[in-house]
């Protein structure tokens, strides 16, 4: 009879943090719907087609196993986030609302996303990031990505969307680097994350003062908070 009633317990207390953790967030996040904002429009107003690939070539790359998208203003650690200018606000669920992936993330080897094409939205910066990431940032701990270029042998005029490489990086001459079609879609992602609308959940507050602690773009900080609510 004891065994009975131990094996029933636990399996209720399974079936309810299964119930809380994951299925009452999934029916949440069902029920959301866009935002009417006051200045007009709505938000989010979902991504392109494009974009939408990106996010494909972010998942299937690993991205999110070094970068979060979650901007965290209700935790111990928010006002840093928002001094390292990763967001002017916390980050919700109403983020995500159109996105097939939600890559939260749990570990800050690389710096935030949420806002990235707020606050760098340069796409040779990204691709040229991509390609070698110690050419934009020293000390840079992200691994390259060179199979999402090219080397191509100019034929007459340079391609438009060939890289701006520094000389160390250039290719010999009569050649170029180019991005392939991952690579472009990779970054139209990137530069399609942005949290800059003050909505009900998440309004924007003035920034806290500049403190001597505020840690560079890049950084090396693990992080186990629970995903932004």
């Amino acid at each position: 009879m004891n065994g009975v009633v131990i094996f029933l317990g636990l399996f209720l207390t399974m079936a309810l943090s299964w119930y809380g953790i994951l299925f009452k967030n999934y029916q949440d996040f069902n029920r959301l719907q866009p935002e009417k904002l006051m200045a007009g429009g709505s938000y989010p107003g979902g991504r392109s087609g494009l974009a939408n690939q990106g996010q494909e070539i972010y998942k299937a790359n690993g991205c999110a196993a070094c970068h979060t998208m979650q901007v965290r203003a209700n935790t111990n650690n928010a006002a840093a986030d928002i001094q390292r200018g990763w967001g002017k606000r916390n980050s919700t669920l109403q983020d995500f609302l159109y996105d097939r992936n939600v890559f939260l993330g749990q570990v800050r080897i690389g710096p935030d996303l949420a806002d990235v094409g707020t606050r760098l939205p340069d796409r040779n910066y990204h691709l040229l990031h991509l390609y070698n990431p110690r050419a934009t940032v020293s000390g840079s701990l992200m691994p390259q990505y060179p199979f999402l270029f090219e080397k191509h042998k100019i034929a007459g005029q340079p391609s438009p969307n060939a890289l701006h490489l520094p000389n160390e990086l250039a290719p010999e001459n009569g050649y170029e680097i180019v991005p392939t079609a991952e690579a472009e879609a990779l970054v139209h992602y990137i530069l399609s994350l942005h949290a800059t609308e003050p909505i009900l959940e998440a309004p924007i507050y003035p920034p806290p003062p500049q403190t001597n602690a505020v840690e560079s773009a890049e950084t090396t900080t693990s992080t186990n908070s629970a995903p932004a609510k």
